[in-house]
């Protein structure tokens, strides 16, 4: 016969004093590590919808859908399948926010048992912004004016991006189209898709 080791021997004492190591849950709420990472969570008011964390989410748990074809503003609805996640936080490194200000971070939230797998997704909306001649979907309107913000200056030079800005600040003029219709290249001065705005760049 074997005699146990002094580690187990002390593991199996401390464990009859103090009782199992394993949690009461469900008869008590667990409460997890400081550094368990948890299931992401979305910040309505910092997200843009600029897409990158659908685009670099490894098991395809965000999707988004634009909705085009109502009598509502068109808008981009943010899909976060839960039940798909498996919290790897490529999605809270893929945000373009800056460190600490980002748009979806890994919570501490582990118990997402559901008794209805269709309930297990989150869902946020942003306000898409499309062309103006075309009507194609440009981007968020809180992503060009993000945009706006971080080049400064140098958005003087995208008019979609001061545009976006200037009528967020509420100081566009809505007529500015009318006064430069004259020679003025009015078709400029409008919040375009890429290829409209090539079409007036290489405008004869």
């Amino acid at each position: 016969m074997k005699y146990p080791k002094l580690r187990e021997l002390a593991e199996a004492i401390k464990a009859v004093i103090k009782g199992p190591y394993t949690s009461k849950f469900p008869a008590q709420p667990h409460v997890p590590h400081p550094n368990f990472r948890g299931q992401p969570e979305f910040d309505q008011d910092k997200c843009l919808g600029c897409l990158a964390c659908e685009e670099a989410c490894p098991s395809a748990a965000i999707a988004h859908e634009d909705i085009l074809d109502d009598d509502a503003p068109p808008r981009r609805v943010m899909i976060h399948y839960t039940d798909d996640c498996i919290f790897c936080g490529v999605c809270q490194d893929a945000c373009i926010r800056e460190t600490g200000d980002k748009a979806i971070v890994l919570g501490n939230k582990w118990e997402l048992s559901y008794f209805d797998r269709s309930q297990a997704y989150e869902t946020i909306e942003k306000e898409l912004q499309l062309c103006e001649v075309c009507g194609d979907v440009i981007a968020t309107r809180d992503h060009l004016i993000w945009l706006a913000e971080k080049l400064g200056e140098l958005s003087f030079s995208n008019p979609t991006l001061y545009m976006s800005r200037l009528r967020e600040l509420g100081v566009a003029d809505e007529n500015i189209q009318t006064v430069l219709a004259d020679d003025g290249r009015s078709d400029r001065v409008k919040i375009l898709c890429a290829e409209c705005r090539r079409k007036t760049a290489t405008y004869e």
